[in-house]
């Protein structure tokens, strides 16, 4: 048996156990995934959450870092989630209307990235979706609100370090490119109303 074909059944040892996890997995190669710089601009000019969480810029790695980093893997693994609204508020404010569902997502990454690690996968890495909710209020958010000006180095106070991890599109990941890639079929949507999904992803190796 050769190395290659050792790595395979690994690999596919991997993914079974992983969807017991979580079963909405997709294994794909690293090559479909696109890395963008216009990708960060849509965070920092469209999004009210830009600076105020320490997983997203800009805080979180740029475009270069991540497409360097992407060099050193073959192979990850697509997750799809399918939320629901966390009761008492309002559709615009999503990070908050999806509280719940991210909260489960962000979770969810962090055990395919750990189990992934105990198999033997082990420069497995998790990015989520959408900013971090494992505290209420984000360390840097926190300073923001006193008036001070958050700092790269805030990082270090994360409450959550163990588990927290930037989401795809803070590292500069066009999303809607890399799933068309992997074979998703997906649309811009028009309302709240329409059902839609969100996407991690955890690197293997």
């Amino acid at each position: 048996m050769t190395d290659r074909q050792s790595l395979r059944i690994d690999l596919d040892e991997v993914f079974s156990k992983l969807k017991e996890i979580h079963q909405d997995i997709r294994l794909i190669s690293t090559g479909v995934v696109v890395v963008s710089e216009w990708v960060r601009w849509k965070c920092r000019y469209g999004c009210r959450a830009y600076g105020k969480h320490l997983c997203c810029p800009p805080y979180a790695p740029a475009p270069e870092e991540t497409r360097r980093m992407l060099a050193d893997y073959d192979v990850a693994v697509l997750a799809r989630f399918s939320p629901t609204p966390t009761q008492g508020y309002e559709p615009r404010r999503l990070h908050h209307y999806l509280w719940d569902s991210l909260t489960a997502l962000h979770k969810t990454i962090f055990e395919l990235e750990r189990e992934a690690f105990l198999m033997g996968c082990y420069k497995a890495f998790g990015m989520g979706a959408m900013p971090c909710t494992f505290c209420e209020t984000c360390v840097a958010e926190e300073k923001i609100s006193r008036g001070e000006p958050p700092s790269p180095a805030d990082a270090l106070l994360c409450r959550h370090k163990d588990m927290m991890r930037p989401s795809l599109e803070a590292c500069g990941i066009d999303v809607f490119a890399t799933l068309r890639n992997a074979g998703y079929d997906l649309k811009v949507l028009r309302s709240y109303q329409e059902r839609f999904s969100l996407f991690g992803m955890v690197l293997l190796d």
